[in-house]
């Protein structure tokens, strides 16, 4: 019997019609929103808001389309979903705002809000404490929606380094720093933070992915897929496939499976929905790799670049119209 499930579904464009179809018959091969989140539950979607950019040439963030279709089914189904994040530049709602999600956010109701709060959490004797947001740890589910992209220090992040979005503020640089040059004990670092926040489900914007130096300051590459499951590993490893990456080179899912941390196997993932391609996407551009570890220069620039956003002296980019921002 196969050990995880993963739902894949081709999706050509992120028209949000044809969003929230593919989301819906997701949810519907994974066995139903139901058993994911009750009737009632503040379910938390945490998309990838790592810096104020809109949806185009550099697809830093989540995709509006994503985010919407997935809390328009949550409150259908009567749960009560709010979105959240604490990115590296500016704020939630700042980077919501450029994306354009300010206005059908709250036509749906559904509240954008500020992970400032944390609460300190163990990991277990011998690590290190971390504090966490107390919006994702007294959520009653969360639903993880990450960004498929290059990365600069671990070449890749489809689904578990989202949730390193739940160290409030500046201390995810302090962490990067006190990782040293041990990208093993760093990719230990945010697995037990997935392990400890215990997303519901994953659901993988890979429609338009990042390429090149992620996470930030890479280009699209059109790839045309939503990958959801309950198992980020398994959906992780998924993602491998669709652009040809063998999973022993990607560090976090390296580490996973030398933890024995989720599904990594292949052929014990259940695929559902749309088959694998026959021929993966080859031509993926991959990051020019660097040290997991800040300097305490990176640190303490990144810090004050982000005093520098949110008193105002930095204007982000302007805001895009929800519907119009459809990439091809």
């Amino acid at each position: 019997m196969a050990a995880a499930k993963v739902a894949l579904r081709r999706c050509e464009n992120y028209d949000p019609d044809a969003v929230t179809q593919a989301v819906g018959r997701q949810f519907e091969l994974l066995g139903g929103v139901e058993q994911f989140v009750k009737r009632g539950d503040r379910v938390l979607l945490k998309p990838n808001f790592i810096a104020p950019r809109a949806p185009g040439r550099h697809p830093a963030q989540t995709h509006p389309s994503v985010i919407v279709a997935v809390a328009a089914l949550l409150k259908d189904y009567g749960a009560k979903p709010f979105v959240a994040d604490s990115p590296a530049w500016t704020d939630a709602k700042t980077c919501a705002r450029v994306l354009g999600l300010t206005q059908p956010l709250a036509k749906l109701d559904v509240p954008i809000l500020e992970m400032r709060a944390s609460r300190s959490c163990s990991f277990g004797p011998g690590k290190p404490r971390v504090k966490l947001s107390t919006l994702a740890l007294d959520a009653d589910a969360i639903v993880n929606l990450p960004k498929f992209k290059s990365h600069q220090q671990l070449v890749t992040t489809f689904a578990i380094k989202n949730m390193f979005g739940c160290v409030s503020g500046k201390r995810k640089a302090l962490w990067h720093f006190r990782a040293g040059d041990d990208a093993a004990q760093f990719c230990i670092l945010l697995i037990d933070i997935y392990r400890r926040l215990a997303p519901a489900v994953t659901i993988v914007d890979g429609i338009v992915a990042m390429e090149g130096q992620g996470p930030i300051r890479g280009t699209s590459k059109p790839l045309g897929w939503l990958i959801a499951g309950a198992d980020a590993i398994a959906c992780e490893t998924v993602c491998c496939q669709l652009v040809d990456a063998q999973p022993d080179q990607i560090p976090v899912l390296r580490t996973a499976r030398q933890i024995g941390f989720g599904c990594s196997a292949l052929d014990e993932i259940e695929i559902l929905g749309d088959p694998l391609p026959a021929e993966p996407c080859r031509d993926f551009q991959w990051a020019i790799q660097s040290p997991v570890k800040f300097s305490l220069y990176h640190v303490c620039r990144s810090a004050l670049r982000q005093l520098l956003l949110l008193a105002g002296a930095v204007k982000p980019p302007e805001p895009v119209e929800y519907g119009q921002s459809v990439e091809v």
